[in-house]
C-alpha cells in the first residue's frame, strides 16, 4: 500500500484499475522494453514519483526525462518518462543496475537526449540528475561549453546553464553529497540557480547566451569529457521548483531500492 496525494491506494490500483493514462504508458511501455513485468512495487515507485509532480504542478515542466533505475534491462531503463528516447553511445547491460542506475567509462560512453538547447528558452528552463555514485564529476554537457557544462575539478564546481559567454559560473562549495543535482533559469539575469548537496544556490554567470541546435549530452561534459559517475535519473524541461523535484526523485530511487532484493 501506499499513500498518495492524501489517497491510500493498493498497488494492484495503479496496475489493475483506472491508473493515470502517463502512468500506464510509462510501465507498459518499461516491462514491453524488458519483455517480463516488473515488480508491483516498482509499478508503486512509478506511480507515486508521476501523480506526485503532479500534484506539486511540477509535472508538466519535465519535457525529457528517463528514469535510469528499476526497469529490469537497459533498454528498459531507457524507455523515456517523458519525451524521446535519448541515443545510447556505447552503454551496455553490464554499465547498469537497477538500484543504482548508469554509469560512464570515462572514454567512450555517454547518452545524446533528443533535447536541443535551442528548445530551451533562456528565462524557462531546467536541467536535472540524480547521482548515484561519485567518479570524476563530469555530469552533464553539450558540444559547446559556453551553453552547457557540468564539471567539478579540485573541489570547485563550474556549472553553466545557458551561459553565453566564456568561463562558468562556479559554486562557493563542492558538490558533495550524492543525491539530486539541478540548475533552473527563471530570468534574462545573469543570475541562476544550482541546487546541489540539498541546498539552492544562487549562481552568476553573465546573461544566458541563445541556445543552439545542439543535443544536451547526459554523462559527457564539453570541458571535461567522458564520465565515470553513475546517475539514476535526468530531466529536462521548463523552470520547476528543484526542491520539490529533488524530494520526489529522491523519494523515487529510495523506493526502487526498498524494492528490489
Amino acid at each position: 500500500m501506499t499513500l498518495t496525494a492524501g489517497k491510500l491506494i493498493l498497488a494492484k490500483d495503479y496496475i489493475y484499475g483506472p491508473a493515470d493514462p502517463d502512468v500506464a504508458a510509462y510501465i507498459a511501455a518499461v516491462e514491453t522494453a524488458d519483455n517480463q513485468g516488473l515488480e508491483e512495487e516498482v509499478k508503486v515507485a512509478y506511480s507515486d514519483f508521476i501523480l506526485g509532480c503532479k500534484a506539486d504542478g511540477i509535472w508538466d515542466a519535465i519535457k525529457a526525462s528517463c528514469i535510469l533505475a528499476g526497469a529490469r534491462t537497459l533498454s528498459g531503463a531507457l524507455v523515456p518518462l517523458v519525451g524521446t528516447a535519448p541515443t545510447n553511445f556505447n552503454f551496455v547491460a553490464a554499465d547498469y543496475d537497477r538500484k543504482t542506475g548508469l554509469v560512464g567509462d570515462g572514454s567512450s560512453k555517454y547518452l545524446e537526449t533528443a533535447a536541443l538547447v535551442s528548445s530551451l528558452a533562456r528565462e524557462d528552463s531546467h536541467v536535472s540528475i540524480n547521482c548515484s555514485a561519485f567518479g570524476n564529476k563530469s555530469f552533464l554537457g553539450n558540444v559547446n561549453i559556453a551553453r552547457f557544462d557540468w564539471y567539478e575539478v579540485t573541489g570547485v564546481p563550474t556549472i553553466r546553464h545557458l551561459y553565453g559567454g566564456g568561463g562558468g559560473g562556479q559554486l562557493a562549495t563542492s558538490i558533495n553529497t550524492l543525491g539530486f543535482i539541478g540548475t533552473v533559469r527563471t530570468s534574462l539575469s545573469t543570475t541562476y540557480v544550482v541546487r546541489a548537496n540539498g541546498t539552492n544556490y544562487n549562481v552568476t554567470a553573465g546573461a544566458p547566451g541563445l541556445g543552439a541546435n545542439e543535443p544536451l549530452w547526459i554523462l559527457r561534459s564539453a570541458s571535461r569529457g567522458y564520465s565515470t559517475d553513475r546517475i539514476a535519473f535526468y530531466s529536462i524541461g521548463e523552470a520547476l521548483d528543484l526542491a520539490l523535484l529533488d524530494t520526489r526523485i529522491s523519494d523515487l530511487i529510495t523506493a526502487i531500492g526498498a524494492a528490489i532484493l
